[in-house]
């Protein structure tokens, strides 16, 4: 019984990322390709793709890239600042732990493992206390996430229901299950000392109290400067978009990719994801939401591409070469006891 008991969890991690992570991938790549295949002129789609490589939108792709920099940058600093209060690090550690924790990301559903490859930066009786702070800058985003996507929902509800790409209850439904989360979510947030001191009154998790004191050290100063910066991630992950629908031509004002930008990754942070099937799931989430307003399927699709490569392989790339680099990840036990007696 002990054996199965401890298989458990490697035989479901196997069957999503070896079974069904790849049928959702093939299910939604043969889906994404007979949507471009059957969009109206693709000849002059792929031609004016084509072109585009060899046009003065090419400084687009670096700007991208610039971008990308940028955006992991902010991240860096949020987290700098969250995790202040277990053991200040310094911003290009906050860095190097940021792009440490992508290459964790991609191997776990909804991008989890980024928690592991940040806290292989931090001393090691402050890793478990780091998880928790690291929780709290991600509900920021979270946070900045579901908000701009309700405004872009009602801001495109009467498209979304003229187009019937949803109907208008269900759109309802969507619109006031995301704001009451939102409201919960936000009174959560700016609340936190009161879950400290709550779980430090309750006997049986007394013991781990010790893991909230930092959370509970948020004043609402530092917690509205993480929402500020997690804004600014997404400001800059709307210009990247922004920057490759003109590069591959795809015809949308700023107002409306901002919008459909919100609601796509609004929409990516309800469904779960594997990472091997990621790339299909925002291509046809990005065709549906970005395809109300634009025909050219083949240019959503390449710019969603292009910026899931810029802003998630590169980092892991990175990241994983940083991992390489670190001795405390490659040191036995033994030689740590060592160590430590020298």
């Amino acid at each position: 019984m002990k054996l199965n008991r401890n298989n458990k969890p490697d035989f479901i991690r196997t069957f999503i990322n070896y079974f069904l992570g790849p049928l959702l991938f093939i299910w939604l790549s043969w889906s994404i390709y007979s949507e471009i295949k059957n969009q109206p002129d693709i000849e002059g789609a792929w031609l004016q793709v084509r072109q585009s490589f060899s046009s003065p939108l090419l400084l687009n792709i670096p700007g991208v890239i610039f971008l990308m920099i940028i955006n992991w940058a902010i991240e860096a600093l949020k987290w700098q600042m969250a995790v202040k209060p277990v053991q200040p690090v310094s911003f290009l550690k906050a860095f190097r732990a940021v792009l440490s924790g992508v290459s964790f990301s991609v191997s776990t559903p909804n991008r989890v493992g980024e928690y592991l490859g940040r806290v292989l930066y931090m001393e090691e009786g402050n890793r478990l206390r780091t998880i928790a702070v690291t929780m709290v800058s991600s509900m920021s985003q979270l946070i900045i996430t579901l908000c701009m996507g309700l405004l872009g929902l009602i801001l495109l509800k009467k498209t979304i229901e003229q187009q019937q790409l949803v109907s208008g209850l269900w759109l309802l439904v969507l619109i006031y299950g995301v704001l009451i989360v939102l409201v919960l979510l936000l009174l959560f947030y700016f609340r936190l000392h009161w879950l400290a001191r709550w779980i430090s009154k309750i006997p049986f998790l007394k013991k781990y109290s010790y893991l909230l004191e930092a959370v509970g050290q948020f004043d609402t100063a530092v917690l509205a400067r993480m929402l500020f910066l997690s804004f600014a991630r997404f400001a800059v992950f709307i210009l990247q978009y922004y920057l490759l629908y003109i590069f591959f031509d795809v015809q949308i004002g700023w107002w409306a990719a901002c919008w459909t930008v919100s609601v796509s990754f609004l929409i990516m942070a309800i469904i779960p994801t594997f990472a091997i099937a990621e790339l299909g799931l925002k291509g046809k989430v990005a065709l549906l939401v970005t395809g109300l307003f634009s025909a050219n399927k083949a240019g959503i699709f390449f710019a969603t591409a292009g910026i899931w490569f810029i802003n998630l392989v590169i980092p892991a790339i990175l990241g994983s070469l940083l991992i390489l680099g670190l001795r405390k990840f490659y040191r036995m036990p033994d030689q740590s006891s060592d160590n430590l007696k020298n």
